[in-house]
């Protein structure tokens, strides 16, 4: 049945009556030297058209063909799978055509022609979707390639391929069926290899392969081959809907409506002797980026034969084959001419596309053919080798290299990856919420994974979901396992910013935190069981997986020094450790734009002391307690103020509410009365005092502060203490930025403001030292945005809170999200989960009038963004065009937003040059047609 595409765009002549259009051309031919299309218009005729017709343009052996464009495929599903009127007699004439190319007939009883028929999208999907060889064989046509050949061999090998290929793609019959035939042929004949069957017995496996078919389907296998035709076109078109490729769709965010081509062309064999082959090769290592031509080929055989692991292929080269120590020929060896003759073709296809490409060849009894070109699929290191090198060739300029790059690829390269030789027990997925494979034993609560990390075992920590009160966990860990929570719950974005691991809402592991342990089905793991988490894929695997350590070539570091000759915002990191500070520094950090300094009290005796700040009875209580605060977060943010050595460093004031520093079992509200030494009922009243209706809605950020100023005014002491304190011994002057949260008025701006400027003056007094400083605020609220103008007077920068706008925007919380927004997307709704890129069209609207009106007031003003989307290429580009001065992000994604940056700035130069020059032209009159 036919499965009716909801294309959300199509293209213009797709939406017009066809009564109203000119004659269209669905089919475009290549071949001989010339071509009809070009490389350009792959969205047209697919990539795999798009390169036949370029390659047989710029003169390389292609054998002829035709292709049925991409807009077929749409009109196909958009008619109920009825094609074009005008399509068969197009096709017709193109088949022709080839007939003439070829000097062969389709379905000729003498001169048979071949063909192969196969898909091409514009996106490379490879093996999603199918592929017929060897169509128009019949018990006529296969005599008459016997005969031609003078190889009754590969005429019915041919032959029994295509009924088999056939059956399984066209009419729908399972690939096992002809398997279990093709076993017992061997056996009969006692055989191992396809190869090694005589004439005879692949006569006899076509006729079984046929009697199967009228088994299954109570009908003949068709003889008539423009049946045949037509059967594989519309099997090839019906592919692009077929489940592996819309989850390979999915994953890979290639829109429905794009459909595919189809090709169709000329049969050359491989497989008629020992002076043919076939093989697949990359212009250069596609595992390292060395320019070493790297592939694989068979002697008398057909392509598919290459991959399917049924013989071992051979090395193209002398130097692969000695380095892979096989006693197999190579290509160089085995035909040295032919070798020479590709190695010209893989330069000039190199140099033509100035990239590297995988490319499929035949040889057909001494003659070179190409079937296929195509950008080749490449490791993250192999990317950026072949980058720099072909920019050191002269190939491409450094803004190209960094283009064709995908800032993604680079987060690949800064975390431990499974090892892909080693075998694995997947018994749970959830999502890849933070790169990096990691392995350890189970346990379930942060206090456990640092006892155990202490005693220097390594850990997963295994919870239903985090909050802050884990930190100390989730730095002990090696990696973290959720079963809530999406890609930027509390787990996901703690894990990126410290560089661990990170799989979260694995909905099917149930933890049961009572007996230590998790199921998953009939599963059940203990604490202290080894588990690897892979943070890329999302999978969850028993036992111990081993990993491979990430390498950072000098590849890397021309990327990242280009990066930066090109980009115009600064990147900063998100950062409150020294640890990830350091870190920071190293991946090339211009300062840190987010100091959470409530990270700072959540481990060993700082949370003592916070809570007996919070379990105060008084003010004199709480100042107690905040003068022990005071004297740890002085010495924090000295040691960041040395590491960036008079880089900004920007202070946001404690923001979270009170009641998360706060156990709620009776249980820890014992163990906390006793370690903060106040009763228990004063924790039981505090903590019922805190608890709010709406968490994280409530009494936190700038209201605290209002509340209690003493705890605005200790974090200032500490923050100008710090300054005074490094500025006398370092060269270079910190510079202090006290951010103040979740303001949405003026005034809370102007009292706050106050007490952090009285504050810094009382330290310049008693220490006897003048340092720079600057205060502003975080833009996380919607009134903030609006009243950004008023804001302005009193804030000298702003930082755009990214995650707390986006959930105050939609009225969402992030950490509940991921139970519905997978089925929101599904569904069309929304196209990207909010909290992992930036909403440009209700959320980036807000940030675009908070610049406008907060510039308006102070001109130049400083701003730039702090959530997790400062690490999101789309969100990067996006503070490119609004004119913002830098992005900050977690430690291990500055790398990538230093090349989203500098993509962003090129692409802005591109977007504003084109601007200009169509500004600069003369206007033409616009032509209408006769609608």
């Amino acid at each position: 049945m036919c499965e009716h595409l909801a294309f959300s765009s199509v293209s213009f002549r797709a939406r017009v009556p066809l009564r109203y259009l000119p004659a269209m051309t669905w089919v475009y031919n290549f071949g001989a030297g010339n071509a009809d299309g070009r490389a350009e218009m792959k969205n047209l005729l697919g990539g795999k058209g798009a390169n036949l017709a370029e390659m047989a343009s710029i003169g390389l052996p292609v054998p002829p063909g035709f292709t049925l464009t991409t807009e077929v495929c749409t009109h196909y599903y958009q008619n109920g799978c009825q094609y074009p009127a005008q399509l068969k007699e197009q096709v017709s004439k193109a088949l022709a055509l080839v007939e003439t190319r070829t000097g062969r007939k389709f379905g000729d009883a003498t001169n048979p022609l071949l063909v192969s028929v196969r898909s091409g999208a514009r996106a490379s999907m490879p093996g999603m979707m199918d592929t017929v060889l060897n169509l128009g064989l019949n018990n006529t046509t296969a005599e008459a390639l016997a005969k031609q050949s003078g190889d009754r061999r590969f005429a019915f090998d041919s032959y029994r391929r295509f009924v088999q290929m056939y059956s399984d793609v066209v009419l729908g019959i399972e690939l096992g069926n002809f398997e279990k035939l093709l076993e017992r042929a061997k056996a009969k004949r006692g055989v191992k290899q396809d190869h090694e069957l005589l004439p005879e017995d692949l006569e006899q496996l076509v006729k079984d392969y046929k009697a199967c078919v009228y088994l299954e389907l109570g009908e003949e296998f068709p003889e008539e081959p423009h049946q045949q035709l037509w059967g594989a076109v519309g099997a090839v078109f019906g592919s692009w809907m077929n489940q592996r490729a819309k989850t390979y769709r999915k994953l890979h965010d290639i829109p429905e409506e794009w459909g595919t081509a189809v090709n169709v062309q000329a049969m050359v064999f491989g497989n008629m002797g020992n002076d043919c082959a076939t093989g697949v090769a990359f212009t250069r290592n596609p595992s390292n980026g060395a320019k070493d031509f790297y592939g694989e080929f068979l002697v008398n055989a057909q392509g598919e034969d290459v991959v399917a692991g049924i013989r071992t292929p051979q090395e193209l080269t002398i130097k692969a084959r000695k380095s892979h120590g096989s006693d197999l020929p190579s290509l160089e060896e085995v035909m040295p001419s032919i070798f020479q003759e590709l190695e010209t073709v893989r330069h000039q296809l190199e140099n033509h596309y100035t990239d590297m490409q995988d490319i499929e060849f035949t040889i057909q009894q001494g003659k070179l053919y190409m079937l296929q070109t195509r950008t080749g699929k490449r490791t993250a290191h192999a990317a950026l080798q072949i980058a720099v090198d072909m920019a050191s060739e002269g190939l491409i300029s450094k803004s190209q290299a960094l283009m064709r790059l995908k800032p993604d690829l680079i987060d690949q390269l800064l975390h431990p990856t499974l090892d892909p030789k080693a075998k694995k027990t997947v018994i749970a997925k959830g999502l890849p919420a933070s790169p990096g494979a990691a392995a350890g034993k189970v346990v379930f609560t942060a206090d456990e994974a640092v006892t155990r990390s202490e005693n220097g075992e390594k850990v997963i920590l295994v919870r239903v979901e985090t909050s802050p009160d884990d930190i100390h966990g989730l730095h002990a860990a090696e990696g973290v396992l959720t079963t809530r929570g999406g890609m930027t719950s509390h787990a996901a974005v703690v894990a990126r910013g410290m560089g661990r691991p990170c799989v979260a809402g694995a909905g099917e592991v149930k933890v049961n935190y009572a007996s230590a342990s998790f199921e998953v089905g009939d599963v059940v793991v203990k604490e202290g069981q080894l588990v690897t988490i892979d943070g890329v894929t999302g999978e969850v695997m028993l036992g111990e997986v081993p990993t491979v350590p990430p390498q950072l070539s000098g590849s890397f570091g021309t990327i990242m020094a280009w990066a930066d000759e090109f980009r115009t915002m600064q990147v900063r990191a998100n950062a409150e450790t020294p640890t990830d500070a350091r870190q920071a520094k190293e991946f090339g950090c211009e300062g840190i734009g987010l100091v959470r300094t409530e990270h700072m009290f959540f481990e060993g005796g700082r949370i003592v002391a916070m809570r007996q700040m919070i379990l105060a009875a008084d003010k004199a209580e709480r100042q107690s307690a905040l003068n022990k605060l005071l004297a740890m977060q002085r010495e924090d943010i000295t040691e960041l103020f040395k590491i960036m050595d008079g880089l900004p460093v920007t202070v946001r004031l404690l923001d979270p509410p009170l009641h998360e520093f706060i156990p709620h079992t009776e249980a820890e509200m014992g163990l906390v009365a006793k370690a903060a030494g106040v009763p228990l009922d004063r924790v039981r009243r505090r903590a019922s005092e805190l608890q709010e209706a709406n968490p994280m809605l409530g009494h936190r950020g700038c209201r605290l502060a209002i509340t209690y100023p003493e705890i605005c005014e200790m974090q200032a002491r500490a923050i100008f203490e710090a300054a005074a304190e490094v500025g006398r011994s370092a060269k270079k002057t910190p510079v202090a930025e006290v951010m103040v949260p979740l303001v949405s008025t003026l005034e809370e701006l102007v009292q706050l403001k106050k007490v952090i400027e009285d504050t810094a003056k009382q330290v310049q007094k008693e220490q006897g030292v003048n340092f720079r400083y600057h205060v502003g605020t975080m833009v996380e609220l919607p009134r903030a945005a609006l009243q950004a103008g008023k804001l302005a007077e009193q804030a000298e920068f702003f930082s755009f809170g990214t995650n707390d706008l986006t959930q105050t925007t939609y009225g969402l919380s992030r950490d509940d999200a991921g139970s519905f927004l997978p089925e929101y997307k599904a569904k069309g709704i929304v196209e990207t989960d909010p909290f992992v890129s930036l909403d440009q069209e209700g959320v980036g609207e807000l940030i675009k009038i908070a610049v406008e009106r907060g510039r308006g007031k102070r001109a130049g003003m400083k701003m730039g963004i702090c959530g997790e989307h400062g690490g999101d290429p789309a969100s990067i580009e996006f503070c490119e065009k609004t004119g913002l001065d830098y992005v900050s992000c977690s430690p291990f994604r500055v790398p990538i937003a230093r090349l989203a940056a500098a993509q962003a700035a090129l692409k802005s130069q591109g977007e504003k040059a084109l601007q200009a020059s169509t500004k600069a032209a003369k206007p033409r009159q616009q032509q209408f047609g006769p609608w």
